[in-house]
């Protein structure tokens, strides 16, 4: 079958990922898809650099979410999409970091092809790799860790989410959508017996303007957040690695700490 980038085609949904933020991070292909968007119905958190790229005849729609607060639920961000494709438009339903890492992108693939209507996805550069790359963390590294996982942070309930076994020695913890519960995090982590002196990275505003990679141990990620008033969009790094980026330099500072913490 051919690419639903080809630009005669007709009445479409393109699911882009725009990547982590810095428009500079886009892929050619998300790129294209964009220069053939009739409607784009894009998150909140897009950087306007991106949306440069859509004709300006092209109807924007945000579709913003915040925590607690949607301006639309998923059902009729749904229902939004398949009407315009129905109406013929080509549809590019823009969405930060990858559409498949925590940006419920299945979900609408899913409700597009209920419709009867074609469908094609764009992958992005997920948060943690675009974020970790510009802190110069490397999320696995063949002497500290061989594993890495991605979680939720308020995904169903913090209390409802198993993550034994998926931090501590040898092994990185990526945690989206969770400075809210920076707190509650690590204290589950601490009771499912990671260490208290476990490094911890806080990488604010990943690839954007004024983006921030901040490090401390686990017993502290709480009161750092606060601390520094780390702001969202947020995404938190629990595991040895974190000392990789920044070794020299913080190596005695994560020592200190980690007396004080005895």
């Amino acid at each position: 079958m051919a690419s639903l980038l080809d630009p005669h085609a007709r009445g479409r949904v393109i699911l882009v990922g725009a990547g982590p933020g810095d428009p500079d991070l886009l892929t050619l292909r998300a790129v294209e898809a964009l220069r053939q968007a009739d409607v784009v119905v894009h998150d909140g958190l897009i950087d306007p650099r991106v949306m440069d790229h859509a004709p300006a005849s092209a109807q924007r729609i945000s579709v913003a979410k915040q925590r607690s607060r949607h301006t639309l639920p998923q059902e009729a961000i749904n229902a939004l999409i398949v009407a315009h494709v129905k109406a013929g438009s080509v549809v590019v339903r823009l969405k930060g970091g990858d559409p498949f890492v925590f940006g419920r992108g299945g979900e609408e693939v899913e409700a597009v092809r209920a419709a009867g209507l074609r469908v094609e996805v764009v992958p992005g550069v997920s948060a943690a790799l675009g974020c970790a790359a510009e802190a110069m963390l490397p999320l696995t590294h063949r002497d500290w860790s061989s594993a890495v996982s991605f979680v939720a942070g308020q995904c169903k309930g913090l209390s409802e989410q198993d993550w034994s076994g998926l931090a501590g020695r040898g092994r990185t913890l990526v945690i989206y959508m969770g400075l809210a519960n920076a707190r509650a995090i690590a204290d589950k982590l601490m009771n499912d017996g990671v260490a208290p002196d476990m490094p911890v990275a806080v990488l604010e505003r990943g690839t954007l303007p004024g983006s921030r990679a901040l490090r401390t141990l686990l017993a502290d990620l709480g009161d750092m957040v606060d601390r520094d008033g780390v702001q969202s969009p947020a995404i938190i790094v629990v595991g040895e690695v974190v000392l990789l980026s920044d070794a020299e330099s913080r190596l005695a500072a994560f020592a200190a700490q980690a007396e004080a913490l005895a």
